[in-house]
């Protein structure tokens, strides 16, 4: 049984239709990245996922359970965590504050603020800091810290390289074996291919609103993946 899995998932905002059908499973365990261009349903697949918006309850299930219907709060208690795009502190906390509020749920697990600060030591010198004074690739592995605060069974990550210096990116992509041997499995959406490619054990490609290819990299090509991720046959 897939540790999650949706079936014919749809979402709306309004009249406007974002999502169209989208069948996906993560087994425990796993590195799942999702890739495509702006536009193409990947935020709008996570916030589904986690209760951000609202969908048939048997659209989602999480082991074994439907929560389609659940609320975000609920979604957080029963294992599962997102890292937002655009990291989303509270700027106005310190940065052992921020951590501390991905514990609002009261999970119990492996994390607690001592073990981030030893994923991220960084965290120990700024621990007092606002969030707003770190870098942004502090204020990313901040974010990540506050998701794993909660102790998740998943772990959701929006865009976490967006906008970051590839030596930066490389770091926080270094973390996930550390995060995965805690028994938390990893969902990663990408607009970067190669770096998708690289972390995954399978992919799934988004395009407006659907899914048009899932594999492990291994078995995609380079033609598959272009016409999956722009709709344009011929190579890369």
């Amino acid at each position: 049984m897939s540790l999650l899995h949706t079936r014919n998932l749809t979402a709306f905002y309004g009249d406007f239709q974002a999502l169209f059908g989208i069948n996906f499973a993560v087994d425990s365990g796993e590195t799942v990245a999702i890739i495509g261009a702006n536009g193409a349903g990947k935020s709008t697949f996570l916030r589904s996922l986690t209760g951000l918006l609202i969908n048939d309850a048997d659209a989602i299930r999480f082991k074994g359970k439907a929560i389609g219907a659940l609320p975000a709060n609920h979604i957080v208690g029963a294992g599962i965590a997102m890292v937002p795009e655009g990291r989303k502190l509270f700027p106005s906390l310190s940065v052992e504050e921020n951590l501390k509020i991905g514990n609002y749920s009261g999970r119990e697990g492996p994390w607690s603020v001592e073990r981030i600060m030893d994923l991220f030591p960084f965290m120990r010198q700024r621990r007092h800091n606002p969030g707003a004074a770190l870098s942004g690739g502090q204020q990313q592995m901040v974010a990540i810290g506050r998701a794993l605060m909660s102790n998740p069974d998943l772990l959701l990550c929006d865009e976490i390289s967006l906008g970051l210096a590839p030596t930066v990116i490389k770091d926080i992509y270094d973390t996930l074996p550390a995060i995965q041997e805690t028994g938390t499995t990893v969902v990663v959406v990408e607009q970067d291919i190669q770096q998708a490619m690289a972390v995954a054990d399978r992919v799934y490609c988004f395009m407006e609103g659907r899914v048009t290819l899932e594999g492990p990299p291994g078995n995609l090509s380079h033609d598959a993946i272009r016409e999956a991720y722009f709709g344009l046959k011929g190579a890369v």
